[in-house]
């Protein structure tokens, strides 16, 4: 460094006070570290919220089986009545293959490897059994339910459904 009047230069010929400002700036980026640097948003774009992933409820190819295996689609499962019972619903498109499915004679059952359990269809003394057991008709959706005691099965769980030969696997409660 070398003295001209009352100012210091440096050897390339820049007043001090400049060398200072640029020492200091450097010394302030060095103490901010990167996670701070990166924790700041973008100005004018808002924070994404977080989302929870929703398992795909039925795939296009299962659909199509069991139209044309079954005569069925529109598979559903439903926690109801805060959670002691789970609805399963189905629309017929085919009453000849779906016959099946709504035979008296067969007992329904579901089932949730999660949980553990094999869920059946309640029978009620002046109701009997809580499902639709009439001769399925083609464009008609039927249910039954099955009692869900002490709420094992949770909302998320996939789940089967087997009704004699019939059996849907992977079928998510919601």
């Amino acid at each position: 460094m070398r003295w001209e009047g009352a100012t210091m230069f440096d050897h390339n010929g820049i007043p001090s006070t400049k060398v200072t400002s640029l020492a200091v700036v450097l010394a302030i980026g060095t103490l901010v570290s990167p996670a701070d640097a990166q924790s700041a948003a973008p100005a004018g774009k808002p924070v994404a919220a977080p989302y929870r992933y929703l398992p795909s409820r039925f795939s296009r190819r299962a659909s199509m089986y069991y139209g044309a295996i079954w005569g069925v689609d529109s598979l559903g499962v439903k926690l109801t009545e805060s959670g002691e019972v789970i609805r399963f619903t189905y629309r017929v498109l085919d009453a000849d293959k779906a016959k099946a499915l709504n035979d008296k004679k067969v007992e329904p059952s579901l089932i949730d490897p999660q949980a553990g359990v094999q869920l059946v269809i309640p029978s009620l003394e002046n109701v009997g059994q809580l499902r639709q057991t009439a001769t399925p008709e083609g464009g008609k959706s039927y249910w039954m339910v099955f009692s869900n005691k002490g709420r094992l099965v949770k909302r998320g769980d996939r789940v089967s459904v087997v009704i004699g030969q019939f059996r849907a696997d992977g079928l998510v409660v919601d």
